[in-house]
Protein backbone atom coordinates (compact mmCIF):
# COMPACT_ATOMS: atom_id res chain seq x y z
CA UNK A 1 0.00 0.00 0.00
CA UNK A 2 1.27 3.14 -1.15
CA UNK A 3 0.56 6.79 0.29
CA UNK A 4 -1.70 7.34 -3.11
CA UNK A 5 -3.51 3.97 -2.08
CA UNK A 6 -3.92 5.38 1.98
CA UNK A 7 -5.63 8.69 0.55
CA UNK A 8 -7.63 6.79 -2.08
CA UNK A 9 -8.89 4.55 0.94
CA UNK A 10 -9.49 7.72 3.10
CA UNK A 11 -11.64 9.28 0.64
CA UNK A 12 -14.01 5.54 0.50
CA UNK A 13 -13.88 5.44 4.31
CA UNK A 14 -15.14 9.18 4.80
CA UNK A 15 -18.10 8.88 2.64
CA UNK A 16 -16.30 11.20 -0.26
CA UNK A 17 -16.53 9.10 -3.08
CA UNK A 18 -19.88 6.81 -2.16
CA UNK A 19 -21.67 7.77 0.69
CA UNK A 20 -23.98 4.80 2.22
CA UNK A 21 -26.21 7.24 4.37
CA UNK A 22 -29.14 8.76 4.15
CA UNK A 23 -29.70 11.24 6.70
CA UNK A 24 -27.60 13.70 7.93
CA UNK A 25 -27.42 12.17 11.80
CA UNK A 26 -26.58 9.23 10.56
CA UNK A 27 -23.51 10.70 8.68
CA UNK A 28 -22.24 12.95 11.22
CA UNK A 29 -22.45 9.55 13.44
CA UNK A 30 -20.93 7.71 11.39
CA UNK A 31 -18.05 10.09 11.52
CA UNK A 32 -17.82 10.53 14.97
CA UNK A 33 -17.38 14.52 15.17
CA UNK A 34 -17.00 16.75 12.26
CA UNK A 35 -14.71 19.88 13.05
CA UNK A 36 -17.13 22.70 12.47
CA UNK A 37 -16.14 26.51 13.60
CA UNK A 38 -16.62 27.66 10.22
CA UNK A 39 -20.67 27.00 10.11
CA UNK A 40 -20.66 27.58 6.44
CA UNK A 41 -18.58 25.22 5.62
CA UNK A 42 -19.51 22.24 7.59
CA UNK A 43 -23.00 22.66 5.97
CA UNK A 44 -21.20 21.27 2.86
CA UNK A 45 -18.74 18.65 4.47
CA UNK A 46 -21.90 17.08 5.40
CA UNK A 47 -23.23 18.20 1.82
CA UNK A 48 -20.39 16.70 -0.35
CA UNK A 49 -20.56 13.61 1.85
CA UNK A 50 -24.49 12.86 0.66
CA UNK A 51 -25.10 13.12 -2.28
CA UNK A 52 -28.31 14.83 -3.54
CA UNK A 53 -28.46 17.13 -0.64
CA UNK A 54 -28.70 20.71 0.25
CA UNK A 55 -28.14 23.19 2.85
CA UNK A 56 -31.77 23.46 4.47
CA UNK A 57 -31.85 19.55 5.04
CA UNK A 58 -28.03 20.20 6.67
CA UNK A 59 -30.01 23.13 8.77
CA UNK A 60 -33.10 20.88 9.67
CA UNK A 61 -31.62 18.26 10.93
CA UNK A 62 -29.63 20.94 13.53
CA UNK A 63 -32.58 23.09 14.15
CA UNK A 64 -34.17 19.60 15.31
CA UNK A 65 -31.48 18.55 17.59
CA UNK A 66 -30.17 15.52 15.64
CA UNK A 67 -27.36 16.97 15.41
CA UNK A 68 -25.81 19.13 17.60
CA UNK A 69 -22.30 21.81 17.26
CA UNK A 70 -20.93 22.30 20.48
CA UNK A 71 -17.09 22.07 21.39
CA UNK A 72 -15.80 19.06 22.54
CA UNK A 73 -12.77 16.42 21.90
CA UNK A 74 -9.37 18.88 20.99
CA UNK A 75 -11.61 21.26 21.59
CA UNK A 76 -12.77 23.14 19.09
CA UNK A 77 -16.44 23.07 17.40
CA UNK A 78 -17.95 19.65 16.08
CA UNK A 79 -20.87 18.51 15.14
CA UNK A 80 -21.47 15.64 16.19
CA UNK A 81 -24.73 13.41 16.88
CA UNK A 82 -27.33 13.88 19.40
CA UNK A 83 -27.24 10.21 20.12
CA UNK A 84 -23.71 10.85 21.12
CA UNK A 85 -23.36 13.84 22.51
CA UNK A 86 -23.17 13.03 25.86
CA UNK A 87 -20.82 10.01 26.22
CA UNK A 88 -18.32 11.60 24.12
CA UNK A 89 -18.91 15.21 26.36
CA UNK A 90 -18.42 12.78 29.31
CA UNK A 91 -15.04 11.41 27.86
CA UNK A 92 -13.45 14.48 26.70
CA UNK A 93 -14.74 17.26 29.03
CA UNK A 94 -12.30 16.20 32.18
CA UNK A 95 -9.23 16.79 29.75
CA UNK A 96 -10.65 19.55 28.37
CA UNK A 97 -11.36 21.43 32.05
CA UNK A 98 -7.76 20.37 33.04
CA UNK A 99 -6.10 21.84 30.21
CA UNK A 100 -8.13 25.29 30.46
CA UNK A 101 -7.22 25.49 34.42
CA UNK A 102 -3.84 28.07 33.71
CA UNK A 103 -6.15 30.08 31.59
CA UNK A 104 -9.33 30.24 34.16
CA UNK A 105 -6.70 31.79 36.41
CA UNK A 106 -5.47 34.34 33.89
CA UNK A 107 -9.11 35.59 33.49
CA UNK A 108 -9.83 34.97 37.60
CA UNK A 109 -12.61 32.63 36.38
CA UNK A 110 -12.81 30.38 39.36
CA UNK A 111 -15.34 27.20 39.98
CA UNK A 112 -17.73 29.68 41.77
CA UNK A 113 -18.17 32.41 38.65
CA UNK A 114 -18.54 28.96 36.66
CA UNK A 115 -20.87 27.58 39.04
CA UNK A 116 -23.08 31.54 38.72
CA UNK A 117 -22.84 31.44 35.56
CA UNK A 118 -24.07 28.10 34.38
CA UNK A 119 -26.96 28.66 37.07
CA UNK A 120 -27.82 32.25 35.40
CA UNK A 121 -27.49 30.56 31.57
CA UNK A 122 -29.53 27.20 32.88
CA UNK A 123 -32.31 29.80 34.68
CA UNK A 124 -32.58 31.78 31.19
CA UNK A 125 -32.54 29.04 28.71
CA UNK A 126 -35.49 26.93 30.08
CA UNK A 127 -38.70 25.74 28.93
CA UNK A 128 -37.49 25.99 25.52
CA UNK A 129 -36.04 29.39 25.29
CA UNK A 130 -33.18 29.53 22.67
CA UNK A 131 -30.95 32.56 22.97
CA UNK A 132 -28.35 34.25 20.73
CA UNK A 133 -24.55 34.69 22.12
CA UNK A 134 -25.12 38.46 22.47
CA UNK A 135 -28.37 37.70 24.71
CA UNK A 136 -26.48 35.63 27.03
CA UNK A 137 -23.67 37.64 27.30
CA UNK A 138 -25.77 40.50 28.29
CA UNK A 139 -27.49 39.07 30.85
CA UNK A 140 -24.25 37.19 32.28
CA UNK A 141 -22.96 41.98 32.20
CA UNK A 142 -26.40 42.43 34.25
CA UNK A 143 -25.58 39.84 36.71
CA UNK A 144 -21.91 41.91 37.19
CA UNK A 145 -20.08 38.73 35.37
CA UNK A 146 -17.49 40.32 33.28
CA UNK A 147 -17.22 39.33 29.49
CA UNK A 148 -14.77 41.32 28.82
CA UNK A 149 -11.26 39.75 27.60
CA UNK A 150 -12.60 36.62 25.35
CA UNK A 151 -14.51 35.51 29.58
CA UNK A 152 -17.63 35.48 27.50
CA UNK A 153 -16.57 32.75 25.38
CA UNK A 154 -14.92 30.33 28.01
CA UNK A 155 -18.05 30.71 30.37
CA UNK A 156 -20.53 29.32 27.60
CA UNK A 157 -17.66 26.95 26.74
CA UNK A 158 -17.63 25.87 30.26
CA UNK A 159 -21.19 25.51 29.90
CA UNK A 160 -20.99 23.24 27.20
CA UNK A 161 -18.56 21.29 28.61
CA UNK A 162 -20.76 20.76 31.85
CA UNK A 163 -23.41 19.55 29.35
CA UNK A 164 -25.69 22.93 30.45
CA UNK A 165 -25.97 24.27 26.90
CA UNK A 166 -25.49 23.63 23.30
CA UNK A 167 -27.01 24.37 19.70
CA UNK A 168 -30.44 25.75 19.38
CA UNK A 169 -32.76 26.66 16.99
CA UNK A 170 -31.58 29.47 14.44
CA UNK A 171 -32.82 32.71 14.90
CA UNK A 172 -32.70 35.29 12.04
CA UNK A 173 -30.55 33.27 10.37
CA UNK A 174 -27.95 33.08 13.41
CA UNK A 175 -26.96 30.36 15.97
CA UNK A 176 -28.73 30.31 19.51
CA UNK A 177 -27.90 28.68 22.76
CA UNK A 178 -30.24 25.62 24.21
CA UNK A 179 -30.28 23.53 27.16
CA UNK A 180 -29.07 20.35 26.09
CA UNK A 181 -31.22 18.10 28.61
CA UNK A 182 -34.33 19.94 26.78
CA UNK A 183 -32.66 19.41 23.19
CA UNK A 184 -31.50 15.40 23.62
CA UNK A 185 -32.97 12.67 25.95
CA UNK A 186 -29.80 11.95 28.09
CA UNK A 187 -28.81 8.26 27.33
CA UNK A 188 -27.65 5.32 29.75
CA UNK A 189 -24.26 6.30 31.05
CA UNK A 190 -21.35 4.16 29.67
CA UNK A 191 -18.20 3.27 31.32
CA UNK A 192 -15.14 5.39 30.77
CA UNK A 193 -13.56 2.03 29.07
CA UNK A 194 -16.64 1.85 26.75
CA UNK A 195 -16.79 5.27 25.66
CA UNK A 196 -13.04 4.98 24.98
CA UNK A 197 -13.74 1.99 22.75
CA UNK A 198 -16.70 3.76 20.77
CA UNK A 199 -14.56 6.64 19.89
CA UNK A 200 -11.54 4.68 18.49
CA UNK A 201 -13.92 2.39 16.30
CA UNK A 202 -15.92 5.24 14.52
CA UNK A 203 -12.32 7.30 14.04
CA UNK A 204 -10.49 3.90 12.57
CA UNK A 205 -13.64 3.16 10.77
CA UNK A 206 -14.37 6.61 9.46
CA UNK A 207 -10.96 7.80 8.66
CA UNK A 208 -8.78 5.11 8.32
CA UNK A 209 -6.60 4.43 7.41
CA UNK A 210 -4.94 6.19 10.24
CA UNK A 211 -2.27 6.33 13.17
CA UNK A 212 -2.29 6.07 16.63
CA UNK A 213 -0.92 9.31 16.24
CA UNK A 214 -3.47 10.82 14.22
CA UNK A 215 -6.13 9.29 16.79
CA UNK A 216 -4.50 11.24 19.66
CA UNK A 217 -4.56 14.21 17.69
CA UNK A 218 -8.07 13.46 16.34
CA UNK A 219 -9.39 12.73 19.54
CA UNK A 220 -7.54 15.48 21.97
CA UNK A 221 -7.20 12.27 24.37
CA UNK A 222 -3.85 11.68 26.26
CA UNK A 223 -1.12 9.58 24.58
CA UNK A 224 -1.90 6.53 27.49
CA UNK A 225 -5.72 6.72 26.73
CA UNK A 226 -5.61 6.79 22.99
CA UNK A 227 -3.39 4.06 22.95
CA UNK A 228 -5.54 1.74 25.52
CA UNK A 229 -8.50 2.61 23.07
CA UNK A 230 -6.18 1.05 20.38
CA UNK A 231 -5.46 -2.04 21.81
CA UNK A 232 -9.21 -2.86 22.79
CA UNK A 233 -10.15 -2.22 19.62
CA UNK A 234 -7.19 -4.18 17.34
CA UNK A 235 -9.11 -7.28 16.95
CA UNK A 236 -11.63 -5.62 14.37
CA UNK A 237 -8.90 -3.89 13.03
CA UNK A 238 -6.13 -4.82 9.86
CA UNK A 239 -3.21 -3.14 9.83
CA UNK A 240 -0.29 -1.22 7.16
CA UNK A 241 3.21 -0.35 7.71
CA UNK A 242 4.35 2.46 5.77
CA UNK A 243 7.80 4.92 6.10
CA UNK A 244 7.70 3.04 9.90
CA UNK A 245 4.18 4.37 10.34
CA UNK A 246 1.27 1.80 11.15
CA UNK A 247 -1.98 2.52 9.90
CA UNK A 248 -5.35 0.81 10.91
CA UNK A 249 -8.45 0.48 9.25
CA UNK A 250 -11.36 -1.99 9.15
CA UNK A 251 -12.08 -4.77 7.82
CA UNK A 252 -9.72 -5.87 4.50
CA UNK A 253 -7.75 -3.53 2.22
CA UNK A 254 -10.32 -2.37 -0.69
CA UNK A 255 -9.00 -2.56 -4.53
CA UNK A 256 -8.16 0.53 -5.81
CA UNK A 257 -9.44 0.73 -9.49
CA UNK A 258 -8.15 3.00 -11.66
CA UNK A 259 -11.12 4.72 -13.40
CA UNK A 260 -9.91 8.28 -14.75
CA UNK A 261 -9.59 11.55 -12.96
CA UNK A 262 -11.63 12.04 -9.90
CA UNK A 263 -12.04 15.57 -8.52
CA UNK A 264 -13.30 16.86 -4.85
CA UNK A 265 -14.40 20.40 -3.96
CA UNK A 266 -14.09 19.71 -0.42
CA UNK A 267 -14.79 22.78 2.04
CA UNK A 268 -12.56 24.49 4.70
CA UNK A 269 -11.09 22.45 7.65
CA UNK A 270 -12.67 19.44 6.26
CA UNK A 271 -12.14 16.07 8.14
CA UNK A 272 -10.03 14.80 4.59
CA UNK A 273 -7.46 17.37 5.53
CA UNK A 274 -7.45 17.95 9.30
CA UNK A 275 -8.04 14.79 11.44
CA UNK A 276 -4.67 13.62 10.57
CA UNK A 277 -1.72 14.75 12.21
CA UNK A 278 0.36 13.35 9.16
CA UNK A 279 -1.18 14.41 6.28
CA UNK A 280 1.51 13.34 3.45
CA UNK A 281 -0.49 11.02 2.17
CA UNK A 282 -2.58 13.67 0.16
CA UNK A 283 -0.67 16.84 1.77
CA UNK A 284 2.87 16.68 -0.07
CA UNK A 285 5.20 19.16 2.13
CA UNK A 286 6.37 21.16 -0.48
CA UNK A 287 2.56 22.94 -0.66
CA UNK A 288 1.80 22.46 2.71
CA UNK A 289 1.60 26.32 3.72
CA UNK A 290 -0.31 27.20 0.80
CA UNK A 291 -3.37 25.44 1.66
CA UNK A 292 -2.86 26.11 6.29
CA UNK A 293 -2.05 29.04 7.24
CA UNK A 294 0.58 30.26 9.79
CA UNK A 295 -2.08 30.65 12.33
CA UNK A 296 -4.03 27.09 11.52
CA UNK A 297 -6.73 28.37 8.60
CA UNK A 298 -7.41 25.52 6.75
CA UNK A 299 -8.31 26.75 3.43
CA UNK A 300 -11.18 25.06 1.30
CA UNK A 301 -9.36 22.25 -1.18
CA UNK A 302 -9.42 21.24 -4.49
CA UNK A 303 -8.33 17.37 -4.53
CA UNK A 304 -7.56 15.30 -7.35
CA UNK A 305 -7.25 11.57 -7.30
CA UNK A 306 -6.66 12.00 -3.56
CA UNK A 307 -4.21 14.95 -3.48
CA UNK A 308 -4.54 18.29 -2.71
CA UNK A 309 -3.61 20.13 -5.98
CA UNK A 310 -5.57 23.39 -5.28
CA UNK A 311 -7.69 25.65 -3.08
CA UNK A 312 -10.45 27.81 -3.61
CA UNK A 313 -12.64 30.37 -2.23
CA UNK A 314 -16.42 30.92 -2.51
CA UNK A 315 -17.91 34.95 -2.57
CA UNK A 316 -21.68 36.14 -2.88
CA UNK A 317 -23.06 38.83 -5.75
CA UNK A 318 -26.43 39.54 -6.16
CA UNK A 319 -27.41 36.11 -5.17
CA UNK A 320 -24.94 34.26 -7.09
CA UNK A 321 -21.93 32.60 -6.07
CA UNK A 322 -18.59 32.85 -7.27
CA UNK A 323 -16.19 30.62 -7.03
CA UNK A 324 -12.31 30.77 -7.70
CA UNK A 325 -9.92 27.81 -7.55
CA UNK A 326 -6.36 28.44 -7.56
CA UNK A 327 -4.44 25.49 -9.13
CA UNK A 328 -0.67 24.80 -8.20
CA UNK A 329 0.03 23.08 -11.75
CA UNK A 330 -1.88 24.15 -14.78
CA UNK A 331 -5.08 21.57 -14.71
CA UNK A 332 -5.95 20.22 -18.13
CA UNK A 333 -9.30 20.10 -20.31
CA UNK A 334 -10.64 17.23 -18.24
CA UNK A 335 -9.92 18.53 -14.69
CA UNK A 336 -11.49 22.00 -15.68
CA UNK A 337 -14.58 20.32 -16.61
CA UNK A 338 -14.64 17.62 -13.66
CA UNK A 339 -14.19 20.95 -10.78
CA UNK A 340 -17.00 23.22 -13.10
CA UNK A 341 -18.83 20.36 -12.44
CA UNK A 342 -18.36 19.79 -8.85
CA UNK A 343 -18.79 23.64 -8.10
CA UNK A 344 -22.11 23.53 -10.16
CA UNK A 345 -23.24 20.73 -7.28
CA UNK A 346 -21.82 23.02 -4.89
CA UNK A 347 -24.62 25.66 -6.24
CA UNK A 348 -27.10 23.45 -6.02
CA UNK A 349 -26.58 22.68 -2.51
CA UNK A 350 -27.17 26.24 -1.85
CA UNK A 351 -29.33 26.68 -4.42
CA UNK A 352 -27.76 29.26 -6.33
CA UNK A 353 -26.65 29.92 -9.66
CA UNK A 354 -22.51 29.20 -10.17
CA UNK A 355 -19.71 31.03 -11.54
CA UNK A 356 -16.00 30.02 -12.03
CA UNK A 357 -13.03 31.32 -12.44
CA UNK A 358 -9.43 29.60 -12.47
CA UNK A 359 -6.12 31.54 -11.24
CA UNK A 360 -2.60 29.84 -10.69
CA UNK A 361 -1.23 29.84 -7.52
CA UNK A 362 2.58 30.20 -8.80
CA UNK A 363 1.42 33.32 -11.54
Amino acid sequence: MNLNNIAQIRLINQQIRKSKFKTAEELVSWMGAMQAQDYAMVKWAVGVRLPGSNEHLVEKAIDAGEIIRTHLLRPTWHLVSAQDIYWMLELTAPQIKASMKSRDRELELSETVYSKSNKLIEKALANGNHLKREELIKLLESATISTANNRGSHILFRAELDCIICSGVSKDKSPTYALLAERVVKTKAVTRNEALVMLARRYFSSHGPATLQDFVWWSGLSVADARNALEMIKSEFISVTKEEQTYWLAGSLPEIKKSGTAIDLLPAFDEYMISYRNRNASLPGDINKKVISENGIFRPIIVVNGMVAGIWKRSFVKGKILIDTSFFQHPDQTIHKLIEEKAEAYGRFLNREVTISHTYINE
